[in-house]
Order: C-alpha cells, then structure tokens, then sequence
C-alpha cells in the first residue's frame, strides 16, 4: 500500500498547498525535461504509458474503500496528462536538433493551457471526470493533456507563421 500512495503523491508532491494538482504539473516539467534529455520524445512516450497503467494501478488501490473518487492528494494523473501537453515541444526539438529548453515559451503554454483544461474539464474532459473511476481519474489528465498538446501545436503554427510574415 506504501508503494501505491508514493505512486499516487508522487512522492508526497499531492499533499503540497495550495492547489495540490498544480504542484503536481510543476514537478512534471523538470522530469519530463529529464526523459527527453535522457532519451528524447521516445522515452517520454514509454513512460507517459507505464506511468498511466502505474497510476491507474495506485488510484485504483487509495480510492478503493473512499467516497472520493479522485482525491485532491492523488496528483500522478496530472503528471501524465502534463507530460502529453509537452510531446509536442520534446518532438518538435529532437526533429529540429534545438534543445528542448529553447523551446520554452512552449513549456510556458502547454503548462498553463494544461492545468486550464483540467480545472474547467470542458467537454470530454468533464465527461470522462464523471465516471467516477480510477480510469476517469487518469483519462480526463489525458484527454486535457491531448487538448493542450493540440494547443500548443496551434499556437507554434501561428507564432512561426507570423514570425514569416
């Protein structure tokens, strides 16, 4: 059970205040940073799955006897779903041969347009929070993180594309 909350907290991050699902994309960036400068966007997609199905695992383990289907301390979710919002960002610097904190302004965007979805959970976001399940507890990160990654690729499309003109 030790292992399922240190999975859960992210080490003891969900139990951060205020706002334990924003210190808990915090602590995503630098580890994300880490994977791609270990092993580029490829090893971030492998953990992005191992962590999901390891998160899916300790949700499903804390929330077993709990009304609260998605405890506010229960933060690796948040890391999943913010470490897609950056796949962009990690593709678009190992295609490009840049280094993955030139792109910064991205980190900027996908953060915040990240945690902005997962707090309002418009559209499928919401749909997939109201499962009240350890699945929907992981699924509405990722379908927040898919949206912010889609963002953030407009936005560059659009910065580039007036950088041109």
């Amino acid at each position: 059970m030790k292992t399922a909350w240190f999975v859960a907290t992210i080490g003891g991050v969900g139990y951060l205040r205020p706002a334990p699902g924003t210190w808990g994309s915090l602590v995503a960036l630098p580890m994300a940073a880490l994977l791609h400068l270990i092993g580029g966007p490829w090893l971030l997609v492998i953990a992005i799955i191992a962590i999901f199905f390891e998160g899916l695992w300790a949700t499903t383990q804390i929330t077993r006897w709990q009304d609260d289907h998605d405890p506010s301390y229960v933060v690796v979710d948040e890391v999943v779903g913010q470490w897609i919002a950056l796949l962009p960002l990690s593709f678009g610097a190992s295609m490009m041969g840049a280094s993955i904190f030139a792109l910064w302004p991205g980190w900027i965007a996908a953060f915040v347009l990240f945690r902005l979805l997962d707090i309002f959970k418009p559209g499928p976001i919401g749909w997939a929070d109201k499962r009240n399940t350890p699945f929907g507890v992981m699924m509405d990160d990722v379908i927040a993180g898919v949206l912010a990654a889609f963002f953030v690729v407009m936005l560059a499309a659009l910065f580039h594309l007036v950088i041109m003109i």
